[in-house]
């Protein structure tokens, strides 16, 4: 895609105001603490725009789409990019309809990095914080939203009950494809996430693009952080291994920032930068291909 296209994608972002959008929604159905009693019904209050996102996002992740996305952008070959040029990146993708909140992007990535930081977690845990979302410059590469955030899931086997608006499913090709609808359809029982394909978004993107630099914790939360059927309401159990269980318990660790560290207060960039900009250097090279 040219880059005015990109630009065209960037300004007219599609059903959802902004990304953040989504997030809001997200936090909403997964309140923290979740007692199993706080499930609510989304299907009659969510907003309509949240609404047509998923049922695009349904519609659309298929076995052949998410194959030939992995095909084409994890030959990594759109730009080679810092970590720290990737968030200025990342921060042109400007929210302008969003009347709650005048963060900007890196803003935000920092808001979930001080969180972690403040706990006194690892630096490989606070950096994970601040990159976890750097997927989304798929957005600045032409990607539909709904190709780029959503709660992920496997696709290649019967949709679980636990993904939300589960119903529009009903208009995705793969419904019809009764080898993809049984329980293990295309995979063995136990045969670990590694072998499982993912809805195509930005935490499968980001994996791979940092997935020589960063602790297998700290890629299970970037890899998984979407994946709310899984670390939220215990759905593909019968796919993973012990790897995943282990893995899994590392991402339900992260979500609680990821979600909840969002307040009003804004991060002084400026002053954060230096440290930030060590942490980066401490675990990446100079560029890495994107």
């Amino acid at each position: 895609m040219s880059r005015p296209e990109a630009e065209a994608a960037a300004r007219n972002p599609g059903p959802l105001a902004g990304l953040d959008e989504w997030e809001d929604f997200v936090k909403d159905r997964y309140p923290q603490p979740r007692e199993a009693s706080s499930f609510r019904d989304y299907g009659d209050n969510v907003r309509p725009a949240v609404r047509e996102f998923y049922r695009l996002n349904h519609r659309h992740q298929t076995v052949d789409f998410v194959r030939g996305k992995k095909q084409d952008f994890l030959r990594l070959n759109r730009r080679q990019m810092s970590i720290w040029e990737a968030m200025e990146f990342l921060n042109t993708l400007v929210d302008d309809s969003d009347p709650d909140t005048e963060l900007t992007q890196i803003q935000h990535l920092m808001q979930t990095a001080e969180a972690i930081r403040a706990d006194g977690h690892p630096r490989w845990f606070i950096l994970v914080g601040l990159i976890h979302d750097l997927g989304k410059v798929l957005c600045l590469f032409g990607e539909p939203q709904w190709a780029v955030v959503g709660d992920t899931f496997p696709v290649g086997c019967r949709y679980s009950e636990k993904i939300v608006f589960h119903e529009f499913f009903q208009h995705n090709p793969d419904w019809n494809i009764p080898e993809y609808q049984t329980e293990n359809g295309i995979y063995e029982p136990g045969c670990g996430l590694e072998q499982v394909l993912l809805s195509w978004g930005h935490d499968e993107y980001l994996y791979h693009v940092v997935k020589d630099y960063l602790p297998e914790e700290g890629l299970a939360m970037i890899r998984y952080h979407s994946f709310y059927p899984a670390h939220r309401e215990g759905a593909y159990t019968h796919l993973m291994n012990d790897r995943d269980h282990y893995q899994m318990e590392w991402v339900r660790k992260f979500n609680p920032y990821d979600l909840y560290s969002k307040g009003h207060e804004s991060p002084d960039v400026a002053q954060l930068k230096p440290f930030y900009q060590e942490l980066i250097a401490e675990f990446f090279p100079e560029t890495i291909a994107w």
